[in-house]
């Protein structure tokens, strides 16, 4: 397959509307899980377009400033540089988007000479097309599972997680039941199932008030697990960013964004943004529990000033006085609480022999962006 092909041409044939298939479906078997609602939404929404920037349905860090970038290659290059410099490791990057982020993060990397070989794993080919410019050496995977297994990964996800599908449980007069999706006068809306989901549910939760819900991701679980497999048998450190919550709590979190606006998300599946809240405390369990080191989760607010994006947003400011204003507002924009820098999230993981991670523990240290 060729991806420099004009971005029309990758739409192939054109499909029937998600809103048929799914009703069709539940007319004919029955109300459908949460979890297959979201899961073919967002596989047919990623498929055939490029939902970022103002012209599409969302903004993320990378676009918005690049000091984002260049803080993330800081802190993977000062990690690398402390637990000894391997020759042979691996970029990898979860839902690259427009490479942007990987363009940022690998051009400060060889300001001090680490040069990985780059790894994305991305299943849109609308959106490969574009990666493809901004970062051509890159190799590209459906998954984790072929991405080499030798040598160090210095791994990224940055608002992946948030994308993957949700389960939820709801607790009814008669006990637990899992949240599905049916379809009823032309709308599709949550309706509770008929099998009993006690056993789903963590014992010290069963007893919650009726109408409590329990939401799960089990996609993002399977990759924080082999994320710390990896970083436990090759060695490594990872990054994940999203919005997300350090404490375990109840609630659906199940929303939709189009054309930067919250929309219903039980509105036409397949042409909006589907997420939920990434639940950042079991994350860290899981990955603790497989072996790797978990070095906290931090507001990413927080994180980038701890790695100087204050000095940094000045220093490019200087640099172009006539955008310094504008500077200076996209790194607001990433850090302020009441903007990005509270309810997003970064949690870092790293292999058991590895050296801390600044800013996690403390002011960051060793390199400086230049």
């Amino acid at each position: 397959m060729k991806f420099g092909r004009k971005k029309q041409d990758l739409k192939g044939p054109e499909l029937e509307p998600l809103t048929q298939v799914f009703a069709r479906l539940i007319h004919h078997h029955g109300p459908i899980s949460l979890t297959q609602f979201m899961g073919e939404a967002n596989a047919r929404y990623y498929a055939s377009r490029d939902p970022l920037g103002s012209a599409g349905d969302f903004i993320t860090a990378p676009e918005i400033s690049q000091i984002f970038g260049e803080l993330i290659g800081l802190w993977l290059t000062d990690i690398w540089l402390r637990s000894g410099r391997a020759e042979t490791v691996h970029y990898v990057e979860l839902g690259p988007g427009r490479g942007t982020l990987a363009r940022d993060v690998l051009r400060t990397m060889a300001r001090f000479g680490l040069a990985p070989k780059v790894h994305f794993v991305e299943t849109s080919v609308a959106l490969k097309a574009i990666q493809l410019d901004a970062v051509p050496q890159a190799q590209w995977h459906d998954d984790l599972s072929t991405v080499p297994q030798t040598g160090p990964i210095l791994l990224v996800g940055n608002e992946f997680l948030d994308a993957l599908p949700v389960r939820q449980l709801v607790r009814m007069e008669t006990g637990w039941r899992e949240r599905m999706v049916g379809f009823y006068q032309d709308r599709f809306l949550p309706v509770a199932g008929h099998l009993p989901m006690e056993a789903a549910v963590p014992e010290d939760r069963r007893e919650a008030a009726v109408g409590t819900i329990i939401e799960t991701c089990p996609g993002a679980a399977a990759v924080v697990s082999e994320i710390a497999r990896r970083l436990c048998t090759q060695g490594g450190a990872a990054l994940l960013v999203d919005y997300g919550y350090t404490e375990v709590r109840d609630g659906s979190t199940f929303q939709a964004v189009k054309a930067h606006e919250k929309v219903d998300p039980f509105e036409n599946p397949g042409e909006a943004d589907l997420s939920a809240l990434v639940d950042f405390a079991t994350l860290a369990g899981i990955a603790q529990h497989h072996g790797a080191r978990w070095l906290g989760t931090l507001g990413q607010g927080q994180w980038l000033k701890a790695l100087g994006a204050d000095a940094r947003a000045r220093a490019l400011g200087e640099l172009a006085p006539q955008h310094a204003a504008a500077l200076w507002a996209a790194k607001e924009r990433l850090c302020a609480p009441e903007q990005m820098g509270t309810l997003f999230k970064v949690m870092g993981l790293a292999a058991p022999n590895w050296a801390e991670g600044e800013a996690f523990a403390g002011p960051a240290a060793g390199v400086e962006v230049e």
